[in-house]
């Protein structure tokens, strides 16, 4: 595959940027919540190896082409509040996938609904994408209604979808036609 770049986009009081030494910290109390650990490769508990080795892994997916894995950071500090990527699986029948998430700290902030509309606008005018999917589960009410905001429509629930921490779980599934 060839090589990503990942561009710094800019929004409404939030700037989505590649990963940065500087965020180790964030990535390691990231590892602190009982979720994030368990839908992402942030390592729980960590430490500042593992902190390190999470940005270095977001570098390299855009260099394997991947995707694209973006900090969500607070426009005016420059400070990682979130994680959020556009994922190339299944491209070549025009779909990628988005996930997300943001830290504990910062959630109930409106980071992700603008996260998810300034990643979703850029990723509609790439050529190659016409459909972008996310799914969340149904309890997790924040992240749909974030979705919904970003123009997304839930398509139906996925039963048992995906295992999280070995478990089979239910997923509602979000697309955006370009």
């Amino acid at each position: 595959m060839t090589a990503l770049v990942v561009p710094v986009m800019e929004g409404k009081g939030i700037r989505l940027r590649p990963f940065v030494t500087a965020d180790v910290s964030f990535i390691i109390d990231a590892g602190q919540d009982p979720l994030i650990p368990l839908i992402t490769t942030v390592v729980a508990h960590g430490d500042e190896a593992d902190g390190q080795a999470f940005i270095r892994r977001q570098h390299q997916r855009a260099a394997t082409g991947e995707g694209w894995s973006f900090a969500v950071a607070d426009l005016d500090t420059d400070s990682a509040v979130g994680q959020i990527g556009l994922w190339r699986r299944d491209i070549r029948h025009g779909r990628a996938s988005v996930g997300y998430w943001i830290g504990p700290g910062y959630r109930r902030c409106g980071y992700a609904g603008r996260a998810l509309r300034l990643l979703s606008s850029w990723a509609v005018t790439l050529e190659e994408v016409s459909r972008l999917e996310l799914y969340v589960e149904p309890w997790n009410e924040g992240s749909w209604r974030a979705a919904q905001s970003a123009g997304y429509q839930r398509e139906g629930l996925l039963r048992r979808w995906e295992k999280i921490a070995g478990e089979p779980r239910d997923m509602y599934m979000y697309a955006r036609l370009s």
